[in-house]
């Protein structure tokens, strides 16, 4: 699988100046925390998941979280279960209504995706993988909720008992939304547990996920579709500190994906008709922002730079309609290319500054360093974009494919 795999290759050499790479759920964890990009959620008991799976992949999703957790209710854990060990048979061997072929390993021929369930509780790690049988291939990991350190410990231990058990390497994905957390006299104390726990499990923790929804619910916020997560400085707070424990560039930190944006208008292709009509096909980019704005995604766009700027990476989705913002947002611009390039160029170990290519800013080698690497890291998986192509160019591209 790739990025921007479900648009066409003439048009993906129109746009970018280095397309993204492929990868699969065998790729290093580092190539793969990178790439999760706008991970999907769904309901487990969905009756028609594989064909939605099919049909996210088709649309450009790379990474899915199947939840049998707070998306569903207690009363169907059981049911929640028992259809995700059908789904997974469909999958693997092609059956049910859109079924394009075998699906023999993740991110195969037909474009089956990173996919991760989350759980409730440890004994559905182990019980799950036993009960999916061969197709545990299919599986990459799960999603562990409300995250702390003595809950943890648990999950961990049963993941690495399922890996073992399945010969399948499984990852897990730990959400920080705990009221531990949230709270100020137990945040510190809560990051540094944490903190020990998945350094001690590091080669199974694919990424941190932030769980804002519920840190907003332990003091009844929501916020509105104008403000973003970074607007309420509570949970900006808690973000903040999670980057400064978690994130560091040292070698110590992890991914840290952004928090899910809840608003969203009905139907999956609700861009495309006003698209066609818009003269923004020929270049006038203020009226796909107006789109945008109508759609309360402009408030999507706003949190996705500020994730970006604040050290997250990737984002969870529980819309289709979101994807491709996030995506297109996630490309390396030719730009941030070429500085990280003149950064990291051998000649410049011992340091010094240079002026940027484009003689619009000073690039200092030290200081941008580990911006550079990472920088590079997200143009291997999301491509460069050419000098000339902006977001607009491949959000339009990608709902189009």
């Amino acid at each position: 699988m790739r990025h921007f795999g479900h648009i066409p290759s003439a048009t993906r050499t129109g746009l970018f100046h280095r397309e993204p790479a492929e990868f699969t759920a065998d790729s290093p964890a580092r190539t793969l925390a990178t790439a999760l990009g706008a991970t999907l959620y769904s309901p487990a008991t969905r009756p028609r998941l594989a064909d939605d799976i099919r049909k996210q992949a088709a649309r450009g999703v790379v990474s899915m979280v199947l939840c049998l957790e707070d998306s569903i209710s207690d009363a169907d854990v059981a049911a929640g279960e028992t259809n995700l060990v059908r789904q997974f048979a469909d999958l693997a061997d092609g059956t049910g209504p859109g079924a394009g072929g075998t699906a023999t390993d993740a991110g195969g021929g037909t474009g089956v995706p990173l996919l991760f369930i989350r759980v409730r509780d440890p004994r559905q790690i182990t019980d799950l993988t036993a009960r999916l049988g061969e197709t545990v291939r299919l599986l990459s990991g799960f999603v562990l909720p409300k995250f702390t350190e003595s809950r943890g410990h648990a999950f961990l231990e049963a993941l690495t008992q399922a890996e073992r058990t399945s010969g399948r390497r499984l990852f897990a994905m730990p959400v920080l939304e705990s009221p531990e957390l949230l709270h100020l006299e137990t945040r510190a104390e809560t990051l540094a547990g944490i903190a020990s726990i998945t350094d001690k499990y590091r080669d199974r923790v694919l990424a941190l996920r932030l769980g804002v929804t519920d840190l907003c619910s332990a003091y009844g916020l929501r916020r509105s579709p104008d403000m973003t997560a970074y607007d309420v400085k509570i949970v900006a707070n808690v973000i903040a500190d999670v980057v400064n424990v978690l994130g560091r560039s040292d070698g110590t930190g992890f991914t840290i994906t952004g928090p899910v944006w809840e608003y969203f208008r009905p139907g999956e292709r609700m861009f495309k008709p006003q698209l066609r009509r818009s003269p923004f096909l020929e270049g006038r980019a203020e009226d796909l922002r107006t789109a945008l704005i109508e759609h309360d995604l402009d408030g999507l766009l706003r949190e996705i730079e500020l994730d970006r700027a604040n050290g997250l990476l990737g984002k969870t989705c529980i819309h289709p309609t979101h994807v491709v913002p996030v995506h297109a947002l996630s490309v390396v611009s030719h730009e941030e290319w070429s500085d990280a390039q003149d950064v990291l160029r051998p000649e410049q170990g011992g340091g010094g500054v240079l002026r940027s290519a484009y003689t619009n800013k000073m690039n200092e080698v030290k200081p941008h360093r580990a911006w550079a690497e990472r920088t590079l890291q997200r143009a291997e998986v999301f491509g460069v974009a050419k000098e000339d192509v902006g977001f607009v160019d491949l959000l339009t591209a990608g709902l189009a494919g």
